[in-house]
């Protein structure tokens, strides 16, 4: 038998002829296919690693109908709480053999629908990560994206495992440490008004104005990013807050350091804290004070719910992490 050219690639074709069966049978024993009798198949394992061959992961996904590999759908991959998220679920999927495909919405509504389902008919399964669309929307396109995992939004039903922080209880965490600093005018830098974790915080606040009627909150629409929170600064200053609870770490950053060009100094006339404890929070001067979320292990969680449901298991049960309050210089006593 004359061996095929070594200048070009080694085919199915060469493999099955080298072994001496069809192409079908060749196949299944790429595939792990248990039907084919053990000595057929080694026969065929041997002609292989003869020529060197292995199979296409493109021929390999059409032959047993999946890709292996999982999109991820973000709301805004500029923000390093999700980079947190993603670097949790990649390394996971790695090591059970998936790639993961990243999808941003970039904060659209009508964007993130689009994408979901785009991405998911070229994968086996999807992550939605902070969905913002409304709940009506989100209920019906979850049975449409099956298998789906949610981060940081409940499902409407427990057929869809969710994985999330409890921003509810970080919030109140972050107005208990401002309220025994002595401060009772504060400001809370609301996130997108669509967004799930915003409203769960807004009701931390609305919770401790209640317990506390001695304190004042007041809610300023802000965003989610550097800019947005610098651009907020002067509204913070004519509130006469003494406190800023912003939405996320970016934003505190964004305004912290449009006080600073306005020579207002941080805590000494106002105190900020942030939400997430993005890498660069601890290296803020002074360091941000800030609710700490274990985003790595909020993907990697993702993965094992999103792993049982590919193989036909029950998912884990939803699971709420509780942030972890890092006291740090840009908060302290009202003076």
């Amino acid at each position: 038998m004359t061996d095929p050219s070594p200048a070009r690639p080694r085919t199915i074709a060469d493999v099955a002829a080298r072994a001496g069966v069809s192409l079908a049978t060749v196949s299944r024993v790429m595939n792990g296919n248990p039907s084919v009798d053990e000595a057929l198949a080694e026969k065929v394992r041997a002609a292989a690693e003869e020529l060197n061959y292995s199979a296409s992961p493109l021929a390999r996904s059409l032959v047993l109908g999946k890709t292996n590999t999982i999109a991820v759908v973000v709301p805004d991959l500029s923000n390093p709480t999700f980079h947190g998220v993603l670097r949790g679920l990649s390394r996971a999927a790695g090591r059970d053999g998936y790639h993961i495909l990243i999808a941003d919405s970039a904060e659209s509504i009508a964007e993130e629908r689009i994408l979901a389902v785009e991405t998911r008919r070229r994968c086996d399964g999807i992550v939605l990560c902070a969905p913002r669309m409304a709940e009506a929307d989100l209920n019906p396109l979850l049975t449409e994206l099956r298998p789906v995992v949610l981060v940081n939004r409940e499902a409407g039903s427990s057929s869809t495992p969710v994985v999330a922080a409890d921003y509810r209880a970080g919030l109140s965490e972050l107005l208990d440490l401002l309220y025994g600093y002595g401060h009772r005018s504060l400001v809370y830098l609301a996130g997108p008004p669509q967004s799930a974790s915003n409203a769960h915080r807004l009701e931390a606040v609305r919770e401790f104005l209640h317990d506390h009627p001695d304190t004042a909150v007041e809610v300023l629409p802000c965003g989610v990013n550097f800019a947005e929170g610098s651009e907020v600064a002067e509204r913070v200053l004519s509130s006469s807050a003494t406190g800023v609870l912003a939405f996320n770490d970016l934003v505190a950053m964004g305004l912290m350091s449009a006080l600073g060009k306005r020579g207002i100094r941080v805590p000494g006339q106002v105190s900020v804290v942030g939400f997430d404890d993005i890498p660069f929070a601890r290296y803020m001067t002074p360091p941000l004070t800030t609710a700490s979320v274990p985003v790595t292990e909020l993907g990697e969680q993702a993965w094992h719910r999103i792993w049982d449901l590919l193989n036909d298991r029950a998912p884990g049960h939803a699971i709420s992490f509780r942030p972890r309050i890092e006291s740090r210089g840009s908060a302290g006593p009202v003076r």
